[in-house]
């Protein structure tokens, strides 16, 4: 896969993130592309991340739409930050050489909040709905309207070494007892997983908080909230963190160097995405075959985990010249078929519950039903047009989880999430 999960972003500059863009329109947006060829097709520019064999998906759809359209692949940077800031600032320009975007699951709801994007209805809308996992559909709404047509979802895994824990466990506790114990023994012992002040924290931080029944915001995403499961998750992280079984790098840990650490075979535990797998496979064939994967461990080992859900939705241009066909390039790209071929060939699992079932899928993801288990009762990021501000000040309060405070760190959090909900405040 092109990135450990394209929902998910790398580490973030210590600067304010406003949900407007009104310091971006100060750049100059990048000129248009052409909105026709010289045949008079219209043609479909579609900014996308780096997704390697893409360019098989939009040749398909090209051979399908026969002469109505033709898209062309505008490869977005590989970091996320950066794929966000060139979207916004040629939308803030009202740029109409962008049709199809492929956005960040926590980007729908600001860019539908500022109008930069086109609502899915009628016929579009429930030909996308229809078989689509609730939890991805669920990142692509604002106020109840479809925004975005889910192409691709992802969700971490609990990764565990075979010949050293003959069950998973099922609770955060466990796990850490469980590693304590080999820690004594002498083994491998060690829970890996991302720790840095970055959205990897956060998502773990909203794992933890969904698996405990809690709340960073209230139901419709307008105040903040940080109740006692969000304070019992900060318990968690805290006893994790100071455990004695985490990993030395844990507070500056990113997903591929848990991936490599894991790999060296210093770990008994990984909690990461489902990229780690085939590199594994490819890069320590023997530790591989050792390696069983379940679903993330719960807060309460009775009650079983919600786990925060990543992926990409495929939202329309307000400025697109070409909106009708926008929306059946849209619909191409992320049909039934294309989400099987991009899930097999670059590692994005799927949003239609349907790919699942085919034999195809069996090899590419063994791990599928744990996969589909997980995304049929997801965590999704908090749903708000100030998502952005909310995860700088998030990752930058837990940081470093050993130094949390739960009851003084859940008060600090919910007074900053209410002041990013409000655009105030000079973020760190």
């Amino acid at each position: 896969m092109s990135d450990p999960d394209q929902g998910e972003r790398r580490r973030r500059p210590r600067v304010r993130v406003a949900a407007a863009a009104a310091a971006l329109t100060l750049v100059a947006p990048m000129a248009a592309c052409a909105s026709g060829d010289d045949t008079g097709v219209p043609v479909i520019n579609l900014y996308y991340p780096p997704e390697q064999n893409l360019q098989q998906v939009v040749d398909r759809c090209n051979t399908e739409a026969a002469g109505r359209y033709r898209i062309v692949n505008r490869v977005l940077p590989r970091e996320a930050d950066e794929q966000r800031v060139q979207l916004v600032r040629r939308l803030a320009a009202e740029d109409d050489g962008m049709d199809v975007l492929g956005l960040d699951v926590t980007w729908t709801q600001e860019f539908a909040s500022a109008k930069w994007i086109l609502e899915w209805t009628g016929s579009d809308r429930a030909e996308v709905e229809e078989g689509t996992l609730e939890g991805p559909l669920e990142t692509a709404r604002y106020e109840d309207k479809l925004y975005g047509a889910p192409k691709n979802t992802n969700v971490q895994l609990l990764w565990y070494r075979k010949d050293l824990v003959p069950e998973p466990p099922t609770s955060w506790d466990e796990m850490i007892s469980t590693a304590q114990q080999l820690k004594e023994e002498g083994k491998p012992h060690q829970v890996l997983t991302m720790g840095a002040q970055y959205e990897g924290l956060v998502v773990l931080y909203n794992t933890l908080v969904a698996s405990a029944g809690g709340n960073l915001l209230n139901e419709d995403g307008t105040e903040a909230v940080v109740d006692e499961g969000a304070v019992r998750a900060l318990e968690v992280l805290r006893t994790f963190a100071t455990s004695g079984v985490a990993s030395p790098s844990f507070s500056n840990a990113t997903e591929d160097p848990v991936r490599l650490e894991f790999q060296s075979g210093s770990g008994a535990f990984q909690v990461n995405w489902p990229f780690v797998y085939p590199a594994m496979q490819e890069a320590n064939p023997q530790l591989a075959e050792q390696v069983g994967w379940a679903r993330v461990p719960g807060v309460d080992g009775n009650t079983p985990s919600r786990v925060t859900i990543g992926g990409v939705n495929l939202a329309v241009s307000r400025y697109s010249k070409h909106p009708e066909e926008s929306f059946e390039a849209a619909k191409c790209l992320r049909n039934a078929e294309n989400q099987k071929f991009s899930a097999i060939n670059d590692g994005v699992p799927p949003t239609i519950e349907s790919v699942y079932d085919d034999p195809e899928m069996d090899e590419a993801y063994p791990m599928k039903e744990t996969i589909l288990e997980q995304l049929r009762d997801p965590a999704v990021r908090p749903l708000t047009p100030a998502y952005q501000s909310i995860s700088t000040v998030t990752s930058a309060i837990l940081s470093p989880p050993a130094a949390i405070d739960p009851q003084k760190t859940a008060d600090e959090l919910r007074e900053a999430i209410a002041d990013a909900l409000e655009s105030k405040g000079v973020l760190p």
